[in-house]
Formats: C-alpha cells, structure tokens, sequence
C-alpha cells in the first residue's frame, strides 16, 4: 500500500513508518487549515482530519494519515492533545487521541500570549527543534515517552480500526 503522510516532520513520519513497515510511506506538505497552535481538543483533531483527507484524496494514496499536536485546557490546566485521523479511498474516517499531561503554569502563561508550544519549549528546555525530537512530552517524562513513540500509539489506534473495518 501507499500511505500520504500529511506532515514533514519526522517524528510523524517515524510513527508512520514503524506502524505501517511493509507499506510505502509518502511525506505530503499539507495544510491543517487550522491554527499553527491547536488550542483544543476539537481544534487538534479538525487539523489531524484536514490532513488526513488531503493526503488520501491524492490519485496515488491508498490511505492517507494526518497527525496533529496541540493543547487544550481543562480548568486552569493546560494540557498536551495529540490527534490522529486516518481517511481512507472510500472516504471512510477514523480517528484516535493520544496521551494528555499537564504542562507546567509558565508554559501556559507564555502560550496565552499567543507562542506556539514548540517555540516555548525550545526555549525552556534550552534545545532547538524540540517538535521534530523528544517533543515536550519527552522534556516532561524525562524521557520515558517521545513524540515518536506518542504518535505511534495513535497510528496503531488508527491502523487497528481500519483492519477491523476491513476484515
């Protein structure tokens, strides 16, 4: 099969590829036509299906995924979001969420001024392209999750529906 991932970030890309490792992954530039900054629950997951769909509606793709991170808050929390859609040739639309933590009180204050996460994280973390590496997920278990590993948990979600749907 070919799967159109719709992101050039690797750790999207790896989560993909270590799901789906007899099939042809395609990385695809497309837009979430949402926020740079995903803000909710809905807003995150809206990004991942735009992305999904726009990968899957190419001639080549037979499934086309669409990956997307955000925050979202709950009281005065914020947390992280983590969204997958899967859309495949028949237009059939599956979706899956992924782990949520909370993020500490000076993340969220620097976020409500309009930063995205990862420009935030870089920062405070003292790292560059934290969002294509350990994402803040990795900074905040010190390790013991990644934004590669996060994803995949939803790629398998995802992959695991659609076998079913096509058993």
């Amino acid at each position: 099969m070919k799967i159109y991932v719709g992101s050039l970030n690797p750790s999207k890309l790896t989560a993909v590829t270590d799901v789906f490792e007899n099939d042809t992954v395609v990385e695809m530039d497309v837009d979430s036509k949402v926020s740079s900054q995903p803000f909710s629950d809905e807003e995150t997951l809206e990004g991942a299906i735009h992305r999904a769909r726009e990968c899957a509606m190419t001639a080549k793709a037979d499934l086309g995924i669409g990956l997307e991170g955000g925050v979202m808050e709950i009281g005065d929390d914020l947390y992280l979001c983590n969204w997958g859609a899967l859309v495949d040739q028949q237009e059939n639309i599956y979706t899956a969420a992924g782990a949520r933590i909370p993020l500490p009180d000076e993340i969220h204050e620097q976020m409500s001024k309009g930063l995205e996460l990862g420009e935030v994280m870089e920062k405070y973390a003292q790292k560059s392209d934290v969002r294509k590496k350990e994402g803040a997920v990795g900074i905040f278990t010190n390790g013991q999750m990644n934004r590669d590993k996060m994803f995949r948990h939803i790629v398998t979600l995802l992959k695991g529906q659609w076998e079913y749907d096509n058993l």
